[in-house]
């Protein structure tokens, strides 16, 4: 007998539930029964869309006795206080990257979800992208030795999309540490093992009129002595996805016709007003969302995060759309991987399995609050120009 879908409400209908919805609206055991959004436009949207109902707050949503579960998609700087009403409520948590801003934060949403025995679940990550997942399950597998080294890198034009204000403040979440180190700390800490040890990083910021960290490069240590290098720039200038085919992050064939859409389009943001009102656009609801086929579509490609490579002893592991290639002693080969038939059904595999089987999942509390530590490093160890040592890490579940 099939298990029944699991009733989701969605607290943000912003750029992150759009990218998501693809998700949720074909996995058959997700049901979105609810939504908040301050946003009327994306709220009747949602009404129209799915017949669900609609609240203007995160804490009315909450007092929905037919949500089970809350995803969490609202602003970096909002994660904390609405996972933590929504446990209080008795609802499972699916929250965004990063977690959190502060170890604080993440340790009181912990907290309260022991307290009230739901489950919480961090993501999406591009930790759970199948290729990475495979290239963990080969380095698990034993055939190639121990991790070694890790490189990672990837540059985009992050800084150059549509943001709100805030997003281009440091402390309130803004920058590329907190959104896109969280994707690619993730990935290294689950081919690596889990555990960091300390961290040396340095940070650019390098445009004034974008006043927060546009590009970082870091040295991950881990506790078994392996080490990891992780580069990103945002600053819209190469292209990290040449790197993989012309695939996009989001598993999308890339037209080079594309190539400084970010800036053109930031030149008809005249004040942060307009600009704001351009990312609004994009979002759930908004006039732009949904026109390009992109929005909605499946993906013939699995999802990645740049040029990813996996140092072993006896091989090189390179996760891809496609699949996995392994750089062996005598022979490099790939290991393909069948097309995904529904987009990031691993964040659903985890959130499902927790609420309807009572499983651990990988990307709990504790393991996005220790990829939270290590972004957190990453700024702390560029102002000190210093190793910062970590304390909070967890290891990869066998």
């Amino acid at each position: 007998m099939a298990e029944r879908p699991l009733r989701l409400g969605v607290a943000g209908l912003g750029r992150a539930f759009g990218i998501m919805l693809p998700t949720l609206e074909r996995d058959p055991r997700i049901e979105l029964v609810a939504a908040a959004d301050p946003r009327p436009e994306a709220t009747r949207k949602f009404a129209e869309e799915f017949g669900g109902r609609t609240y203007e707050t995160t804490a009315a949503l909450c007092a929905d006795p037919d949500v089970e579960a809350i995803y969490v998609a609202t602003p970096h700087e909002r994660h904390a206080e609405d996972a933590i009403v929504a446990a209080e409520r008795g609802k499972h948590v699916l929250v965004e990257k990063p977690m959190a801003i502060s170890l604080a934060q993440a340790s009181a949403m912990i907290e309260a979800a022991e307290r009230a025995g739901t489950a919480l679940v961090v993501g999406h990550s591009h930790g759970f992208d199948r290729p990475v997942r495979r290239a963990r399950e080969l380095v698990e597998r034993g055939d190639f030795g121990a991790v070694r080294m890790i490189h990672a890198q990837y540059y985009t034009d992050f800084l150059y999309r549509p943001r709100r204000a805030e997003e281009l403040v440091t402390e309130k979440g803004g920058g590329v540490v907190f959104s896109q180190g969280a994707h690619q700390v993730d990935i290294v800490r689950l081919l690596g093992g889990g555990r960091v040890a300390r961290v040396r990083a340095a940070t650019g910021a390098w445009d004034a009129a974008r006043p927060t960290e546009g590009a970082y490069a870091a040295l991950l240590t881990f506790a078994g002595g392996a080490f990891a290098s992780l580069v990103y720039s945002g600053y819209a200038h190469f292209d990290g996805d040449e790197f993989c085919g012309g695939v996009s992050e989001l598993g999308h064939p890339k037209s080079p016709d594309a190539y400084g859409g970010a800036r053109r389009s930031l030149q008809r943001a005249a004040s942060d007003t307009e600009e704001a009102a351009l990312k609004m656009a994009r979002n759930y609801g908004g006039a732009e969302h949904g026109r390009r086929k992109a929005d909605r579509a499946l993906a013939p490609s699995h999802e990645h995060f740049g040029f990813v490579l996996v140092s072993c002893d006896r091989a090189d592991l390179r996760p891809l759309p496609a699949g996995v290639m392994i750089y062996g002693d005598g022979e490099a080969s790939l290991e393909p991987l069948p097309g995904p038939r529904v987009p990031r059904a691993e964040v659903i595999d985890e959130l499902h399995a927790a609420v309807r089987r009572g499983r651990a999942p990988l990307h709990d509390g504790r393991w996005g609050m220790a990829t939270l530590e290590v972004c957190l490093a990453i700024l702390a160890s560029a102002r000190s120009a210093s190793d910062v040592v970590l304390q909070h890490q967890v290891g990869v579940p066998s």
